[in-house]
């Protein structure tokens, strides 16, 4: 198995570097950052802006460089005198919002914050949908399962940024009706918290439940009709009809024979519901002021700060390649049929 991880982890080195080229790509066509912190000076101020400032502000991020260069200077560094880019040499490049801030500093410190928060929405949203695919499957056409598609439906029709106000002003409710807040609608830890270890997962959890609710159950629905499809066909096929002709118990035949080869499409797709859970937390961590890359990622858009962009969507990118990765090695485990050669 370790020599078919490593390579896997060789084979997605041009899918990464494919992954930077694309990111790059994209936030070149989405506008001139020089531009917009030119018209946001002259607006403030009511005086044009002196050439010398705006070639300053070029040389700073690099825009008078040709594209090319640009993106070869921010993957490898190499070439550079200021030493501030180059993400081979663990620099993210400059921000445009000035030399006091720190791109590389700011994702490192808020990529943990996000993390936690996909990390447990993934997984929940996984496991929500094992369970709703199993009950659809076992009992269809039965109103359990009209009950559960609906909610699946609902759930992923629902505008995210909509949905999540929602729960956060029904937590809000809940809090008032209790007489104490359970639910933490702001923040994603308490201020001026300084405990450590199992300390910090218990200040962290009231702030997690609202936020990661919305996210599992955006993300649980269309794995749960996976996994109810995969789970009819199991349970309608020859080996699993025989050994229930055989006397077999139901719950054996369940367990043993039809839930492990049913979860191998909930596998194959649960590295989308990473993806999906990290563009739901652009939106989830404004609506409930977390301090996390999908709020700093809000704020860069909004500023055109084009290295803080390309240096979440090359973030989001090893996450969703990393959770492919863990699926691919699920397969083994999942099917005994399947080896790792």
């Amino acid at each position: 198995m370790f020599t078919y991880i490593i390579r896997r982890v060789l084979m997605m080195i041009p899918v990464l570097i494919g992954a930077t080229i694309l990111a790059f790509l994209l936030v070149e066509a989405s506008g001139d950052p020089i531009q917009e912190q030119v018209t946001a000076l002259e607006m403030s101020t009511g005086e044009p802006v002196p050439e010398s400032t705006v070639q300053a502000m070029e040389e700073r991020i690099y825009a008078d460089r040709s594209a090319p260069e640009r993106y070869w200077l921010w993957l490898t560094g190499i070439g550079d005198t200021k030493g501030d880019i180059g993400i081979l040499q663990g620099e993210w490049g400059p921000s445009v919002e000035g030399t006091a801030t720190d791109v590389g500093d700011d994702l490192t410190s808020k990529f943990w914050t996000t993390f936690r928060l996909v990390t447990i929405a993934t997984v929940a949203s996984v496991g929500l949908a094992i369970l709703t695919g199993v009950v659809s499957a076992v009992r269809q056409y039965n109103w359990v399962d009209y009950l559960l598609t609906f909610v699946g439906f609902l759930a992923l029709a629902l505008p995210t940024f909509w949905f999540g106000a929602l729960v956060k002003e029904a937590g809000i409710q809940a809090n008032q009706a209790m007489g104490k807040d359970y639910f933490k609608t702001y923040g994603d830890s308490t201020t001026g918290f300084t405990g450590s270890g199992w300390a910090t997962v218990v200040d962290a959890l009231p702030y997690l439940i609202l936020p990661t609710l919305v996210l599992m159950l955006t993300g649980y629905a269309s794995m749960g009709r996976y996994q109810r499809a995969a789970m009819l066909e199991v349970l309608n096929s020859d080996y699993v009809r025989l050994a229930k002709a055989k006397g077999v118990r139901s719950r054996t035949v369940m367990r043993r024979h039809a839930l492990r080869t049913a979860l191998i499409p909930v596998a194959t797709f649960a590295p989308l519901g990473i993806a999906t859970a990290m563009g739901g937390s652009l939106i989830m961590e404004k609506v409930f002021g977390w301090q996390g890359l999908g709020a700093y990622a809000f704020d860069a858009i909004k500023s055109y700060d084009i290295f803080a962009i390309m240096g979440y969507l090359l973030l989001s990118g090893v996450l969703v390649m990393a959770g492919i990765l863990v699926s691919d090695l699920l397969y083994g485990v999942l099917d005994p049929r399947i080896r790792y050669e």
